[in-house]
């Protein structure tokens, strides 16, 4: 069983994109707010959608009854032969990180919905957007800017990252140890990791974040997350402070 509390989640205003069509998909507990071009919105893409999360989130709630330290483990952690590829995709790049699979499931749910849905379109849309918890798969064919959360610090709210389309494909992930129901053992405002990979992303994020203890840490942070084969580019966020690393554009939110 897949199961986090429920928060309301008001950040989704920092990346509502205006010329587009914002709705939600509501699985259990899983709450995943997509974003397509208005001509591409109908009833049927919408039960369509919702099946396919049902049916991804069903091979997983499986699994972990059969491997229940799947969910548990806290470190790496090698699934079974039978495991379906979401548990796959999920322990691969939490490997890498050197975190436990878990760490992964949110990017992992918005990478393979954003991707089956550009599929299932094919050539009706070339802008979409899923976010999952604050981490976001985009796919985008003019400038985009997602705005920052940061709980309390002074940058919160404030700034936005600029993502140019030539990014596109790309996971935009967020941690943090000060607000959030995502496990952190440390104290980040918001440690944000860009990578093609959503699901590598979301691992990143998580073990960029345990590492910041109070603003000296920003630097190791994102050192450690650019230095992972995949990861484009990473922020990171206590207070008044911020350090950037790799292919991030930050501008002012207005």
């Amino acid at each position: 069983m897949i199961s986090v509390a429920y928060e309301e989640r008001k950040y989704r205003r920092l990346h509502c994109q205006a010329d587009l069509v914002h709705f939600q998909v509501v699985v259990k507990e899983t709450d995943l707010d997509i974003a397509v071009e208005r001509r591409c919105f109908n009833p049927e893409l919408l039960q369509w959608l919702k099946k396919l999360v049902t049916t991804y989130r069903r091979q997983l709630e499986t699994y972990i009854q059969r491997d229940p330290q799947f969910a548990s483990s806290l470190k790496p952690y090698l699934p079974l032969p039978s495991a379906p590829p979401a548990a796959v995709i999920m322990a691969e790049t939490t490997k890498v990180a050197g975190v436990g699979p878990l760490a992964a499931v949110a990017g992992a749910f918005a990478q393979y919905v954003g991707e089956q849905l550009c599929r299932y379109l094919e050539a009706g849309t070339k802008e979409i957007i899923v976010e999952n918890g604050g981490d976001i798969y985009i796919r985008a064919i003019k400038s985009r800017r997602i705005g920052i959360f940061a709980g309390n610090s002074p940058f919160s709210q404030r700034m936005a990252l600029e993502i140019a389309p030539a990014q596109t494909p790309l996971g935009i992930c967020t941690s943090a140890g000060t607000l959030g129901h995502s496990l952190s053992f440390g104290n980040a405002d918001a440690v944000v990791v860009l990578s093609p990979s959503t699901a590598l992303a979301d691992a990143v994020a998580t073990a960029s974040a345990n590492l910041v203890n109070n603003a000296a840490d920003l630097k190791k942070a994102v050192d450690f997350a650019t230095s992972i084969t995949g990861v484009t580019g990473a922020l990171a966020i206590y207070g008044d402070k911020m350090a950037i690393r790799g292919a991030i554009k930050l501008i002012p939110i207005n």
